[in-house]
């Protein structure tokens, strides 16, 4: 049986080239496309559930974070990806604490997007900035690597898996900037990845960071 893909994007021409696209991956068939978050929410409620849904971020009247938050809450075991033009840290962390699951960008190669789409399926989720995604083998949180973190780096991940700006961060905790660089630096190697969104996705997945 295939995996049954939704896509929300007000462009039309990108719309229906991923579409295409997808529908072409041997493993997936397009379901449901949709030009905003109002016209997605309709055709759910009409019963044309996917599987895995990509939102697009920026898109008039609803935008992607609140599609994903209403689509997170009304339909829990749909899977969604953020798509995105741009690697901006604060916009695809909004995605993600929406309940999204992974983030692409817009000009994704064709194999990442195939890779990215199974994984979600199968794992749940998708990192692309993890340094060995696609090697290790998937474990239940009970049995996998059990991160252990101070209190301030507690405190810090919960503000960096916000729209904080690093600086904004230091101001926060009352430490300088330099200090703040050490607890990232810290965190990107407790949980192997090389970004501010890596680490956002990683503390989302494993519940050190609470959904809004």
């Amino acid at each position: 049986m295939k995996i049954r893909i939704g896509i929300v994007d007000d462009h039309q021409l990108f719309l229906k080239s991923l579409g295409f696209l997808i529908s072409s991956l041997p493993n997936f068939e397009l379901m449901v496309d949709a030009v905003n978050g109002e016209d997605i929410l309709e055709k759910l409620r009409n019963g044309l559930i996917p599987d895995i849904l990509l939102i697009d971020v920026n898109m008039p009247r609803i935008d992607g974070v609140e599609t994903a938050k209403i689509v997170n809450r009304l339909y829990p075991k749909v899977k969604m990806v953020a798509l995105t033009m741009k690697d901006e840290d604060a916009t695809i962390i909004r995605m993600l604490q929406a309940g999204c699951s992974a983030y692409l960008l817009k000009d994704v190669h064709p194999n990442e997007l195939e890779k990215a789409l199974n994984e979600v399926n199968t794992r749940g989720y998708y990192n692309a900035d993890k340094y060995d995604i696609g090697h290790r083998r998937f474990v239940s949180k009970s049995k996998e690597d059990v991160i252990v973190l101070t209190e301030r780096e507690k405190q810090f991940l919960r503000l960096a898996c916000s729209d904080l700006t690093y600086k904004q961060v230091a101001k926060e905790m009352s430490l300088s900037e330099r200090t703040i660089d050490g607890y990232r630096e810290s965190l990107f190697e407790k949980f192997n990845v090389k970004s501010r969104v890596g680490m956002a996705l990683e503390a989302i997945r494993r519940n050190l960071v609470a959904l809004e």
